[in-house]
């Protein structure tokens, strides 16, 4: 089925092309290894440690992640490394696809060891620095020892961040604690040092953790009592610029941060005031480190569309701000002011850290002809009155205009509505949730049907069963107890979560 999530740019169809395997030879591209199903044990054998990728030529974020990708390859080969990085198009090699479970373009799975067994999943960023990094955590010591300068001083060339521990005896509960730390982060390097040069060079007179870094203030020491949750703390509120531009490179190290507050704005690069909100942004984001992310993302390009409408925006209204939490559920707020000011976003930030903001629910506006036809078209502005109507049982589709399950389910739906068009008590209706939004359901995925029957205690049943008219008629027949399930369990079908952002779903 063509199915894209929600932020992927293209799609394609899977063809299914039989290759008859003449030799097994291993190609390259741009220092990246091409495999195929008959060359792919041979790889493991001759490569022990091989990052590969899964692609489709038709993926967009595919594209994005082709010329950082070949250039961690060519990193790791010009430094000797023993690792390599390999592809395989995974709408030709169906078979490797299915093994290894790809159920997105790009998967990205790491083999270590020659072990073709279980593969550790790649999630960390898209950038060429990312790959080296993590590849290098998995394969070597955590935090490289550091007995000279120079090794210390090449750290941090050579990585946009990078944490030294400085410890003149490494056997300590803090140097422990460090060490700790430097496992469970994946995509920055660590080192280590107890050498006297070393600590007068970075001017370290005692026992300590820097973090140096290529923006805003270059480097943060931590101060505080040596655990592992602290110094992740720490790490994890410094590493990041204090504003971010969201792209495809970004958006693994947005999404996959520890921080699930995320203050947006939305603003023409081009546009002549642009450095002035981005001044205000940048002075707004100061006091709330560690707390939430201050994204900007240009509401000009083609690709960030699909995310102004996520946050229902038109490119006209920009520049604008929304925040958004990504906990369990995605929440958006919107503020009450248009004007883009430090001190504006300071006391939204403030407001919204207290608990103080009441989430933004989009609606659009009641159509005319919302019960002109057997379906009723519902808003978040007339869902109350209809749903929750006492004396009618409401049977409705939560979709979303560009889900393939929707389309399908579309003519269904609509036979559904003709049957029951003359009922007393029975409404059938669809909502757009991709543009309206109501307190009392979360939609997660689409299709989402959902059942409110009659009566005053305001009840919702999930339909769980076939969707197929005579599984409808069945359910509403027995007032939703055939196929209904408690509301919360469903199947998913094609899940809102962040990573729409970043991989187009098969």
């Amino acid at each position: 089925s063509t199915m894209a999530a929600p932020f992927a740019p293209s799609l394609g169809s899977l063809v299914l092309l039989c290759a008859l395997a003449v030799s097994a030879e291993i190609t390259e591209e741009e220092d990246v290894l091409v495999l195929k199903k008959t060359n792919f044990e041979e790889a493991l054998k001759a490569h022990p440690n091989i990052l590969v990728e899964f692609y489709a030529p038709w993926c967009g974020h595919c594209k994005a992640l082709a010329p950082e990708y070949a250039k961690a390859a060519g990193l790791l080969k010009a430094e000797g490394s023993d690792i390599r990085l390999a592809k395989v198009d995974a709408t030709e090699e169906t078979d490797l696809a299915q093994e290894f479970g790809v159920r997105g373009y790009p998967t990205i799975k790491f083999f270590k060891g020659g072990e073709k067994s279980s593969p550790k999943e790649y999630s960390a960023g898209r950038q060429a620095d990312d790959i080296v990094n993590w590849l290098k955590k998995r394969t070597g010591p955590a935090a490289a020892t550091l007995t000279e300068v120079t090794q210390a001083e090449s750290l941090i060339a050579d990585n946009e961040v990078a944490v030294i521990g400085f410890f003149k005896d490494v056997e300590t509960d803090g140097a422990k604690a460090f060490i700790k730390a430097a496992e469970a982060i994946d995509d920055i390097p660590f080192g280590i040092s107890s050498d006297d040069a070393v600590f007068s060079k970075f001017e370290v007179t005692k026992d300590a953790v820097v973090l140096f870094k290529k923006f805003d203030e270059g480097r943060n020491t931590f101060d505080g009592e040596l655990s592992k949750e602290n110094l992740l703390t720490f790490i994890q509120a410094n590493q990041l610029p204090l504003v971010i531009e969201f792209t495809e490179q970004t958006a693994p190290k947005i999404f996959g941060g520890d921080i699930k507050s995320h203050i947006l704005l939305f603003v023409p690069k081009a546009s002549k005031d642009f450095q002035d909100k981005m001044d205000n942004f940048r002075k707004a984001a100061e006091g709330f480190k560690g707390k939430i992310l201050f994204i900007f993302i240009d509401s000009d390009v083609d690709d960030n569309q699909r995310i102004l409408e996520f946050f229902g925006l038109k490119k006209e209204e920009c520049p604008a701000l929304r925040l958004i939490t990504l906990e369990d559920e995605m929440t958006k707020y919107k503020p009450e002011t248009s004007e883009i000011t430090a001190e504006n976003i300071i006391t939204f930030c403030t407001a919204f850290v207290e608990g103080k903001l009441k989430p933004h629910l989009m609606s659009q506006d009641i159509p005319e002809d919302w019960d002109k036809n057997p379906v009723k078209v519902l808003v978040g502005k007339n869902f109350e009155e209809v749903a929750f109507d006492p004396t009618k049982n409401v049977f409705i589709e939560f979709y979303a205009p560009w889900c393939g399950h929707c389309k399908q389910l579309a003519p269904i739906w609509d036979q559904l509505g003709a049957k029951y068009k003359d009922s007393k008590d029975v409404v059938v209706a669809k909502m757009d949730s991709t543009a309206n939004e109501i307190e009392a359901v979360k939609v997660h995925s689409f299709p989402t049907l959902k059942f409110f029957p009659a009566g005053e205690e305001r009840k919702i049943i999930d339909y769980s069963g076939e969707r197929t008219l005579e599984g409808f008629t069945k359910f509403l027949e027995s007032g939703g107890k055939e196929g209904g399930a408690p509301a919360g369990d469903d199947d998913d079908e094609v899940e809102i979560s962040p990573q729409m952002f970043e991989v187009s779903v098969v």
